[in-house]
């Protein structure tokens, strides 16, 4: 659990320094550089299954959960657009991982090298998974700056905790249904049901958890740094 706290904590902060080095620069370029790379991130470590409180989730559940919150920071200091254009970049860092992966898993091993089948066991694509990743990605991520921007807007710019939170926990929903359906449905066995619940419960702890850290990136753009 101490490292499970530990590594959101980290992730989280590490989103704070990144917004505020967006504000010294006066442009998004780097909370958008940030998210880019929380998504390669996420699909890289998704293969490992962890244990978090009784539930089992990707190792990739924290980096990925926090991609929600650099998207609200995104509208909130920016501007929808800018979210959008994240999201973008997230797609399209997503496909290059997945060329590349592709290139080097097929690629010939040098006869000294003993561990091509580790290799494949690691990062060999299933073409399923990829597509459900990808659909779940693209339909979660932009109604999640949809919903953000819509309750801005209802609340005319107050209540910042009720946006966060409710865009994230309602996008984080479609997000998990849609890849744990698309990839694993028909599948013998598997729990599909428990899975989405399980997945979802700690992402709504980490959606709560990264409350704070949206009121401190607020307070960093009020400063004149």
């Amino acid at each position: 659990m101490i490292v499970f706290l530990m590594w959101i904590l980290f992730i989280l902060s590490f989103c704070l320094v990144s917004s505020v080095i967006a504000r010294r620069q006066g442009r998004p370029d780097f909370l958008i550089a940030t998210y880019a790379a929380l998504v390669v991130l996420a699909n890289i470590t998704a293969v490992k299954q962890v244990e978090i409180f009784g539930l089992f989730a990707p190792a990739a559940v924290i980096t990925y959960s926090v991609t929600f919150l650099l998207t609200d920071m995104l509208t909130e200091h920016y501007s929808k657009r800018d979210a959008h254009r994240a999201v973008w970049a997230g797609f399209y860092a997503n496909l290059l991982l997945v060329a590349v992966v592709l290139i080097s898993v097929n690629m010939t091993p040098a006869p000294f090298w003993g561990m091509q089948e580790e290799y494949e066991k690691i990062l060999a694509l299933v073409p399923r998974i990829v597509l459900a990743s990808m659909i779940a990605f693209l339909v979660s991520q932009h109604l999640d700056v949809i919903q953000f921007h819509i309750w801005k807007e209802k609340t005319g710019g107050r209540h910042l905790w009720l946006r966060n939170n409710a865009s994230t926990m309602v996008s984080q929903l479609v997000d998990t249904t849609l890849f744990i359906t698309i990839a694993f449905y028909g599948t013998p066995g598997f729990p599909i049901l428990a899975v989405i619940k399980g997945q979802y419960l700690i992402k709504l702890l980490i959606a709560a958890l990264d409350t704070p850290f949206i009121y401190l990136s607020r307070w960093v753009y009020q400063r004149s740094i």
